[in-house]
Order: C-alpha cells, then structure tokens, then sequence
C-alpha cells in the first residue's frame, strides 16, 4: 500500500506544502463565506424535501463539508447534502425510517472506503455518460414532483415516494390550494433566475428566500414557514449515536446502502472534474473517494444525511476565488456560525420558498441541454438515456442503475462486435510491413501457395466478437493444408477470444490442417500464454509477420508434397 499512498494523499496537505500565506487565507475566507451564503438556504432546503427536518441539512453541510475538503483529493471541492439524494433519502426513510437511512449511510461510508482503498475511483470515468445523464434528470423531475405540495400549500400526510402515486396523492389534496405558497414559490424562483442574468456574482438563494421570510414576516401572510413545521433550528452541537443493527436489518438496507455510495462516488467525481476544467488541476480520485466514506460515516454518526462533492457549490468556490481546500472548511465554519449564532431566524423562512430554491436546483440538474443532444446519439446511447430516465422516474433508482449499465454494456458490446472484422487477408498482401510485394499487375491469389488459406481478424477478439470464427472453415470447398491467421490488427483478446481459438484449432486438427497465426501483438500473446495456448509442431505455429507465415506454409505444403511422392513410390 505504501507505494499508492500518493494516491490517497489529501489536496490539503499538497497545497499547505506549497506555502500557505495571509494572502491565500484572505482568499479562501472570501471564498468560504460566499459559498456558505449559497450553501446555508441550500441545506435547509435538500433536508425539508428528503423529509426531514432542516437542522439535518446544516449539520450534514458542516460536518461532511469539512471532512471534504480537509481529506478530499479535490483542491476546490465543496461537500454536503445535495439534490441528487432527495428521492433516494426520501424513499429510505419512509420504507426504513430516519434510523435505517443513518444505518444504510454508515454503510455506504465503508462501501466508498472499500472502493478508494481497491482504487476504484480510477474506473469510475468508464461510466456511460447517456446513464449519469438519464440518471440525473429523472432526479430532476422527481425534486420537482416533490415540491407540488409547498408549491400549492397542501400538507399531505404520508407522501408516498413513488413518482405516479405521489402525484395522485397530491390531486386528492388540491382543495386545499393556497395561492400565496403559489405566489411566493414562483416569485423566488423568478427572483434567482433574474439575479443570475443581471448580477451573477450576488447570492440570489439567500436573497430570495430572506426576501420572502420578510414578506410573510411583515404581511403576515398564510404559509408554512419552517417554525410552524419543524419548531425552528436548535442552536446547538449534536452528539454521536449509533443505530441499531443486526444482520437481517443489514441485509435488508444492503441496496440502498449501494445506492448511496453510487451516488456520493459518481457525483463527487463529476464535480472534481468539473473542478479540474475551470482551474486547470487535477484531483486524486482515490483520495476523493476516501474522503466521501469518511464523510459520510461522520454525517451519519450525528444524524446528518447522506453527503456529496456538489458542483454548484464548487464552481462557486472556484470563482470566488478559493486558493485552497480551506476555503471549503472555511465553508462549513461559517455555517457552523450561524447555527449557532443566528438559528433562530431560519423559523420565519417559508417553506414555499425553499420549494423555489429547489424549482432552479432541479431545472440546473435537469442539463436538458445535454439531453436533447444526446438524442441525437447513436441508438444504443439513445436507448440507455431514455431506459435510465423512465426507470429513475417511474420505477426505482437502483433498478435504473443496474438495468442502464447492463444496457449500456450490451450497446457497446454490440458496437464493438460490428467493427470486428474476419475475412480473407488477400487484399493486405501488398502492405510494406508484410515484406512482400506482389509483381505489378499479378493477381493476389498466384501470391499464395497451393492448398494454403489466408484470413485476417481486425478488431478486439472479445467475447462480444469470438462467434466471428465459429464459420471460418465452413467457408472453403476444399479444406486447405494450412490456414494463415493473422492477427496483427487484434488489439485486445480475452478468454473467450482464447476459446474460440481453442476450438479453431480442434476443427483444423480433425481436418488435418496446419494452423500458422502471425503478428500477435503484446496482449494477445501474453494473453494466450497465460491460457496455455501454446505452439504445437505440425499443429500450431506463431510467426512474427505474414511473409514469415507465407514461407512456413511454402515449407510445409511442400514438406506434405515429398510424404505424398514418396508414398506414391512405395506403392
């Protein structure tokens, strides 16, 4: 493990050996306080639409926000709850309860440790981009099919978490329609949407919903408001618990523990990515992966909810001008501050409002640019986009997950087999690296010596393509004496390139044809070597390059003539 400990070293630590000065510490706290404004009315938000209590979201941006930042691989990262995790939090608490999200958490957190230490975070840039894309605006609709009840007023008890009887249950509530939650909602989203085109570097969340607060402060007007619901925000530390668990509970919350850990891994990655283009760095996914369980773990040990690297967030950081990961521990600081200086204002926010705070996070997440751009994406990508997104939707987010990966990894396999190509290898004899030019304006066929085939395989021989070679043989009217097959073009072989070679042979055999492979590459012939593919006198040769394989098949069809002659004789 010593020799990967770069791997897991935090951005920290590199960037306080860089040099840490009063200059950097000025910009990090600058940047620290602006993301907190946005971050403060963020956090109270994600926590009231997953289900619980406001508190949880602040607890959750401090705790796992500075775990982050100070252990993540990321320079710029930002972390805490985010809107990706409302179904997921919303759906576990109502099928678990609040102790079987905190138990699913603290599992997740050993899940994404698990995955640092085994160097996961290295694989996670293989994931198709149709899912995540798929993936991320079905949670789109879902944060905004949550917020119908504060966007009309209504309060419907036992919401469930299904997408169709969500909306069902919330028409069955449509006479309690408040037109003043209507109006505030939409008024704050407006707000923010017009604040990011005239003024982009002003913290329109917190100013809408303050602006919002003070309206129904003032106009005392009928909405709920987070006091009324929740009975404010205690201004004080939690303590540690443990939930109960056994081996049947484990088992059972197994799968939502995955998704958790799917979500934190892939959506942290994104935003260190993100990061990395608008600063032009480079993050330690290991690192960051490391930092999410530990974070995690933490968050669910103090009742907070499941956290992530946020991107909004982290671009925020980058253009405020962050220096270092202690602008995002400066981050948390400063919400620290507030819950404990000033918790007591946060009961005069409505509730409609933070529904519009959440009406932009959805439309952000939803990126319906890059989807109507990826329609236009061959059908396979089209199909895992629109598969990942009706499952998000309608069925489950795990299921998409599973169903959109095994789909995405059949388009591609089916993709991969269609440029695999077996045929006759005739027309490439005139290529120079074959050292061997044919006269001008002989045919290709004189070329070859008598009874002797020639094919060629261009393309990784994997098992999406190994079937290509089951009908080789079945191609000649008259078997030939030995069968050239070259391999030059063949990247990558696996197992059940291997076996499909194996079985080549085994009907070459029976046929008493000579098997000459050429132009294995570094994989392929490690690959076979590995198998016990091994060269076998009069059966199996390997050759360096297709002359070399053209004068082994002149040798041996001659060597076969001079058995025949002289069996002739004695006869």
């Amino acid at each position: 493990m010593s020799g990967y400990r770069h791997l897991f070293t935090p951005k920290l630590w590199s960037a306080l050996r860089e040099g840490y000065d009063a200059r950097a510490l000025r910009a990090d706290a600058t940047a620290g306080l602006t993301v907190a404004i946005v971050a403060l009315p963020l956090a109270m938000a994600i926590a009231v639409a997953s289900g619980v209590s406001p508190d949880k979201g602040l607890i959750t941006a401090i705790v796992a926000g500075l775990l982050i930042s100070a252990l993540g691989g990321s320079r710029f990262q930002i972390g805490g709850p985010t809107g990706a995790f409302i179904p997921v939090v919303y759906a576990i608490i109502v099928a678990h309860g609040f102790d079987g999200l905190v138990l699913a958490t603290l599992m997740s957190s050993l899940i994404l440790i698990a995955a640092a230490l085994l160097r996961v975070g290295t694989l996670m840039k293989y994931m198709p981009q149709p899912l995540i894309t798929g993936f991320t605006a079905g949670i789109a609709v879902i944060i905004a099919a949550s917020q119908l009840p504060e966007l009309i007023g209504v309060q419907v008890e036992n919401l469930p978490a299904e997408f169709l009887p969500k909306l069902v249950a919330i028409w069955q509530h449509r006479t309690g329609f408040n037109g003043w939650a209507l109006g505030i909602a939409l008024g704050c989203t407006a707000l923010i949407v017009v604040l990011r085109r005239i003024a982009p570097s002003a913290p329109g969340l917190l100013f809408a919903v303050l602006l919002a607060a003070l309206a129904v402060r003032l106009f005392d007007l009928p909405v709920a408001t987070i006091g009324s619901r929740f009975g404010g925000i205690t201004a004080a530390l939690p303590s540690i618990a443990l939930p109960a668990a056994d081996v049947a509970r484990i088992v059972e919350l197994l799968p939502a523990a995955f998704t958790i850990a799917f979500l934190a891994g892939v959506e942290s990655l994104l935003s260190a990515v993100v990061a990395d283009g608008m600063s032009g760095g480079r993050h330690r996914s290991n690192a960051e992966l490391l930092a999410q369980g530990v974070a995690n773990g933490a968050s669910a040990l103090v009742g907070g909810l499941p956290a992530t690297g946020a991107i909004a967030r982290t671009a925020t950081n980058i253009r405020a001008g962050a220096r270092t990961p202690v602008a995002g521990i400066l981050h948390a600081v400063f919400i620290l501050v507030f819950v404990l200086a000033a918790a007591d204002l946060a009961a005069y926010v409505p509730l409609p409002a933070l529904a519009g705070v959440l009406l932009v996070v959805a439309w952000n997440m939803s990126d319906h640019a890059h989807f109507r751009h990826t329609l236009s994406a061959p059908k396979g990508d089209r199909l895992v986009l629109l598969l990942t997104f009706g499952l998000t939707v309608l069925v489950d987010l795990t299921l998409a997950i599973e169903v959109g990966m095994v789909v995405a990894a059949f388009a591609f396999m089916h993709r991969m087999a269609g440029v695999v190509e077996v045929g006759t290898g005739l027309r490439m004899i005139d290529e120079a690296e074959d050292e061997l030019a044919p006269s001008p304006g002989s045919h290709q066929r004189e070329e070859l010596p008598d009874a002797v085939e020639v094919f060629q395989i261009s393309g990784p021989l994997f098992f999406g393509a190994a079937n290509r070679l089951d009908n080789v043989l079945d191609q000649f009217y008259r078997p030939p004496k030995v069968f050239i097959l070259r391999m030059r073009l063949v990247p990558i072989i696996d197992a059940s390139g291997v076996h499909a070679l194996t079985s080549l042979l085994e009907r070459c055999q029976r046929k008493g044809i000579v098997l000459v492979i050429s132009g294995l590459r570094a994989q392929p012939r490690r690959v076979l070597a590995q198998m016990k593919f091994h060269p076998r006198p009069g059966a199996l040769h390997f050759v360096e390059g297709f002359a070399m394989a053209l004068e082994l098949a002149r040798q041996l069809t001659e060597a076969d003539a001079s058995d025949d002659s002289r069996t002739d004789a004695a006869g």
